[in-house]
């Protein structure tokens, strides 16, 4: 796949089939992900790849923090505001999805739902976790970013899908405690990742994007 198209096409995939991807296609993945610019190279990632028995044993043990109401803990705060711009983004995909579906998302019932197919991973067939030793500064969340992007992008580029997952991070302590991850660490986002079910009304809807006029000026 041209990469130009690459990024062009690929979309957060929330409904997947249930066949398995061969861990030598997993492993391709982060092969091709490493290669991700970083600050001085200092490369500050590291994953952990969920399948099977392991996969299912977390997301029940992350069903039981949210149906038991337990205080949610994730090592980076989701945010409680947005400046104007952003927030009428949000708006207007919150908006254009109840459009769509009838259902208002912002609902604390829609909202419980949404984390809850968040901890089941969509019913994929595998999750990959990012994370990093948390006395790393802001650069190296930046280079972060710039590795999930790649490991996404490789993803598409195969024929997989995949989509990035705050939620998925909500009971940190408790995703690293089953993971193995020390505590000294910070769990950075969650993924699902298998082959995409084109086929589901899911994954019909792609988000907009600004037009580049809106966020770009250019100076002669």
């Amino acid at each position: 796949m041209d990469s130009l198209e690459c990024i062009k096409t690929r979309q957060s995939i929330r409904k997947f089939t249930s066949d398995p991807v061969p861990e030598k296609d997993l492993r391709d993945l982060l092969d091709i992900a490493r290669w991700s610019p970083s600050y001085k190279n200092s490369q500050p990632w590291n994953a952990v790849i969920l399948s099977g028995a392991k996969k299912k044993e977390l997301s029940k043990i992350l069903v039981e923090c949210l149906t038991g109401k337990k205080q949610n803990s994730p090592d980076l705060a989701a945010p409680v505001s947005w400046p104007a711009a952003e927030d009428k983004n949000i708006k207007n995909l919150m908006a254009k999805r109840m459009e769509l579906t009838g259902v208002d998302l912002s609902a604390p019932e829609m909202i419980f739902k949404a984390k809850k197919a968040n901890f089941n991973f969509y019913f994929a067939p595998h999750a990959i976790y990012l994370y990093q030793d948390a006395s790393l500064s802001e650069w190296s969340l930046f280079d972060m970013g710039l590795f999930a992007q790649s490991l996404m992008l490789a993803a598409h580029a195969k024929g997989l899908a995949s989509v990035p997952q705050a939620f998925a991070t909500d009971y940190a302590k408790e995703v690293k405690e089953f993971l193995g991850i020390p505590a000294s660490n910070r769990l950075i986002l969650g993924l699902s990742v298998g082959y995409p079910d084109m086929e589901s009304p899911v994954n019909a809807y792609r988000t907009e994007r600004m037009e580049v006029e809106e966020f770009c000026t250019f100076l002669q």
